[in-house]
């Protein structure tokens, strides 16, 4: 072995151009094999750095790289940060210095830092980078990995707030990420469908029709990549094809659908809200509701969670004997008052409610939904009752609902209970009696109208 005067003396007057002489390379550090002379030679490694990094000043870059992979190895992982930060400060574009200082956040558990380091890089070389990063051991490169592709999709997501479609600049670092991950693990549908979701965002639809047709296999997609064929369908004009294929994803994954409908255009979203409003419609007629409810669930989310929508849906819902869901959507249209404030539509919609909730088991609930709607248009909600849930039962409802209020001492309420119900039964004599005990109980009148 050399003597250490004479390796000095060499480092002193060539700097750099020695390094190869103590350099362990960078898989060392990955493998971090366990023996004790490898250890010792890394230290000896070190030793002859530090000269190196002294004699060369400002142009010891590579000697504070090969140094920093050294403490690295030995597991002095805050000193090989300080080597890495050093070449940094010189050289903020060095990419060797950026994935080892990545590679140090990981072992530190800074697994966003990592993140941080391997976006810049990517940027600058994707080519040094992704041979990197499929290298790492299965745990290290699943962490940068998925942490790539959280980061894409968040940026991605900002980015439309300005409105799709993108410009190749907004796109571009994008890009370099989405298609480094396809290249680490081109087996992973969801990093193919990342890359095709940016390029349908700058406008690149044909590219992004492309990628999918090349990458996913028809036999095999996705609910998500079945979604995207449909929208760059909907880009095409083929507005009941794009809805058959995102309805699929209407009940899965409502977070993704609604990010798909960020990357439509107005009249887009208007015309495929109409295809899933009458494909929902000729499948309820046909007593499909069960084929329906993703073009109702598609309908809402497409349409803004329009009041006509919501009924649909909540139709379709009923049918299904999901009560709480169609409730809920009921709810939303009855919120709507201002866009849809006809008397007798909402005082179909509140029977709609009123045997809903019925069915809930809740019967003061559904007592005052149709005590509303008798408000709202008498002769209406009068016809509608008595077909459903019917005269007696109603009447029934009505007369149970003033027995409770009445003994609570509710005079007010009790007294709409009795009037409602002679509103759907005239002749009921339980009504009628309720009513003149009310009237005899009540110690003033103050409270009846």
């Amino acid at each position: 072995m050399m003597a250490a005067q004479e390796l000095v003396a060499c480092l002193c007057r060539e700097g750099d151009q020695h390094l190869a002489l103590g350099e362990p390379p960078l898989a060392i550090l990955r493998e971090r094999p366990g023996a004790a002379d490898s250890r010792a030679h890394t230290r000896e490694a070190i030793a002859y750095l530090s000269l190196a990094i002294f004699a060369a000043g400002s142009q010891a870059s590579e000697s504070l790289l090969t140094r920093a992979r050294c403490y690295g190895f030995l597991g002095q992982k805050k000193t090989a940060m300080f080597d890495f930060n050093s070449v940094l400060r010189a050289e903020p574009g060095n990419v060797q210095a950026l994935c080892g200082r990545a590679l140090v956040h990981l072992a530190l558990d800074q697994p966003q830092d990592a993140v941080d380091d391997i976006a810049s890089a990517l940027k600058l070389s994707p080519g040094t980078v992704v041979p990197e990063i499929r290298s790492l051991k299965p745990e290290a490169q699943a962490l940068i990995t998925q942490g790539l592709y959280t980061r894409c999709r968040a940026l991605l997501s900002q980015l439309l707030d300005t409105g799709p479609p993108l410009g190749d600049k907004d796109t571009q670092d994008l890009l370099a990420m989405a298609e480094a991950l396809t290249k680490i693990d081109s087996g992973r549908p969801s990093w193919h469908i990342l890359l095709a979701d940016i390029l349908t965002a700058r406008g690149s639809y044909e590219e992004a029709e492309a990628h999918l047709q090349e990458t996913l296999h028809p036999a095999s997609l996705s609910e998500a990549a079945r979604a995207r064929r449909g929208l760059l369908r909907l880009k095409k004009g083929d507005a009941p094809a794009a809805a058959r294929d995102l309805q699929r994803l209407a009940e899965a994954d409502t977070a993704d659908l609604s990010f798909l409908l960020r990357l439509l255009e107005a009249s887009e979203r208007q015309s495929l809200t109409q295809a899933a409003t009458q494909e929902a419609s000729s499948l309820l007629d046909a007593r499909q509701p069960r084929q329906a409810l993703g073009y109702c669930s598609l309908a809402v989310l497409a349409g803004g969670s329009c009041a006509c929508h919501l009924r649909l849906r909540a139709t379709c819902l009923a049918k299904l004997q999901q009560f709480d869901r169609a409730l809920g959507d009921l709810d939303g249209v009855l919120r709507e008052s201002s866009e849809d404030s006809s008397l007798p539509r909402r005082a179909e919609d509140f029977c709609f409610r009123g045997r809903l909730q019925l069915r809930l088991g809740d019967e003061a609930g559904a007592a005052g939904a149709f005590a509303q709607a008798l408000k709202l248009a008498p002769t209406l909600a009068q016809s509608m009752l008595r077909e459903q849930p019917g005269r007696a039962a109603t009447a029934h409802l009505f007369l149970g609902r003033g027995q409770c209020c009445l003994e609570e001492q509710r005079y007010a309420e009790a007294w709409t209970a009795a009037e409602s119900g002679l509103l759907v039964d005239p002749n009921h004599s339980g009504l009628k009696r309720l009513k003149a005990r009310i009237r005899r109980e009540a110690s003033s009148g103050c409270w009846l109208h």
